[in-house]
């Protein structure tokens, strides 16, 4: 996972890249799909920026070819114009192109692929392209792998940059080829054991070349893991600050600084030195693939044999399937063959659940279930079908225990304030530094006294505020005041500070 800056897109960018995929869901995605692969036509032979009239001949040149072209029937200009929509592709309006006053009049739209949307389309077609007889573990790059760093110090060490950024390229794209090789052929092995269960005989067709193919990767890993490991910390010995730098020197890349490049190739050789090199966290990724090629082997093996069985003992998944086929026929009315094949295959009734948002006015009527935002459901309605409800009212239990310590704490509470307030009186709030109480003590005489301060004649006139036991007083001041105390120096512009035992209230008799 080292150095995939997909990871450091946040979750907005990854809407707005997965919007360009918009024409894979829709209804004539196929159509959209030859529309794409024309444009691609015309781009190879430098016609980067195309009307409808040349993709309509493009794709009459293309059905020629394959006789899978759809028909379009004129609607060429509202595709192209559905992907602009999807920023799959750039419009621009070029009049140069109109030929009479007519057409000068109607809008002569030009279209161009986005960067990202050559990106999307080239991505979809790889993804048709993949085929299962692709998928391979290439154990003759071990050898190359291990020239190429070899080279690479030897040219780091004479200081050759240009030579140091070929070696350095080529192993990059080397292992990103090796990574992408052996991901794809597990999880295309991993596909082959699992549908074994339903075709058998695809399996015993290539069990032998799979096998030997397997065991020749891992025979030759082995060969080579030890030297490619000492290649990589030889490599690091010749300096691996200059290696970088003289990479980043001679990387042409136009739109990214220095600095880009040179964090750049600091991740690829951070990558490509987690493949070989071992460190003390653990193995390197290469014995990691050893290990799961053995892991597969052994699965392999093991799954011939469980074939093998099955077949000599004539009962497999496709004899069991054609047993409950006969059933299922065989039975009494509909319900028993529903029944049946319920029982045999785990089916249940779909459970359809929905709800009403809180603020039904904030989501259009006209927004599809795709694009509106979901709607929190209890899990009570989910596992039984139930709507949740409030249930008995339960009585109130008393915690004397609780009450009698909370009101501890707050008489203790009220004690320390009145001892902060006392030494505020007795000692003053300037020149010392106020603890945490006295600042509290402090903080909320200030907070009574500006609010109950008042404008008169567009100026501010004094203003206090009082507990208990102390009062304070803000008198104007030129200078202003601070206060020193363990959380920082409070300041107060404009005003003085003045304490004073509070005034006394004496009830009055009636």
């Amino acid at each position: 996972m080292t150095g995939r800056r997909a990871l450091d897109l946040d979750s907005p960018a990854v809407s707005e890249r997965f919007r360009l995929f918009n024409f894979t869901r829709r209804d004539d995605h196929v159509a959209y799909l030859w529309v794409l692969r024309a444009m691609d036509r015309l781009r190879a032979v430098h016609h980067v920026q195309v009307d409808s009239d040349q993709v309509a001949a493009a794709l009459t040149e293309l059905s020629e070819l394959y006789e899978d072209v759809p028909t379009l029937d004129g609607n060429v200009r509202s595709r192209l114009d559905a992907l602009h929509e999807d920023r799959v592709v750039h419009r621009f309006d070029d009049a140069s192109r109109a030929g009479n006053l007519v057409r000068y009049r109607n809008r002569q739209s030009v279209y161009q692929f986005s960067e990202l949307g050559y990106w999307a389309y080239t991505a979809v077609e790889d993804l048709l392209e993949a085929r299962i007889q692709d998928a391979n573990l290439s154990r003759l790059v071990f050898s190359d792998i291990l020239e190429d760093l070899k080279a690479l110090a030897a040219a780091n060490r004479a200081g050759e940059t240009e030579q140091v950024y070929r070696r350095l390229s080529r192993l990059d794209s080397v292992m990103v080829d090796m990574g992408r090789r052996s991901a794809q052929f597990h999880v295309t092995l991993g596909e082959i054991v699992r549908s074994t269960d339903t075709s058998p005989d695809l399996f015993l067709r290539y069990k032998n070349a799979l096998l030997t193919h397997m065991t020749d990767f891992m025979a030759e890993l082995d060969r080579y893991l030890a030297r490619l490991g000492r290649a990589v910390h030889e490599v690091e010995d010749t300096g691996l600050p200059a290696l970088l730098a003289r990479a980043a020197e001679a990387d042409e890349r136009p739109f990214m600084a220095y600095e880009e490049r040179l964090d750049e190739w600091g991740r690829r050789w951070t990558a490509l030195r987690e493949w070989f090199a071992a460190d003390v966290a653990g193995d390197a990724r290469a014995g990691e693939l050893r290990a799961a090629t053995r892991t597969a082997v052994s699965g392999v093996i093991a799954l011939l044999r469980q074939i093998t069985e099955a077949q000599r003992g004539g009962v497999n998944r496709a004899t069991q399937l054609r047993h409950l086929a006969e059933w299922v026929w065989g039975a009494p009315d509909t319900a028993a063959a529903h029944a049946l094949m319920s029982g045999a295959f785990n089916l249940r009734s779909a459970r359809h659940l929905g709800g009403a948002h809180d603020d039904a006015e904030q989501i259009s009527e006209r927004a599809t279930w795709w694009d509106a935002p979901g709607v929190e459901l209890s899990i009570s309605l989910f596992r039984t079908g139930k709507a949740p409800t409030t249930g008995v009212p339960q009585p109130v239990r008393a915690n004397a225990g609780a009450r009698v310590e909370l009101r501890r704490r707050q008489a203790a509470e009220r004690a320390a304030e009145r001892e902060a307030a006392g030494r505020l009186l007795g000692d003053g709030p300037y020149d010392r530094v106020l603890d945490e109480t006295e600042t509290r003590v402090l903080l909320k005489l200030l907070t009574r006294a500006l609010e109950a301060r008042t404008v008169v004649a567009g100026r501010i006139e004094a203003a206090s505020g009082a507990s208990d036991t102390v009062m304070m007083r803000l008198s104007p001041s030129a200078t202003g005041s601070t206060v020193a105390t363990t959380r920082g120096v409070l300041h107060l512009p404009g005003f003085a500070v003045e304490l004073g035992p509070a005034a006394r209230r004496v009830r009055g008799a009636s």
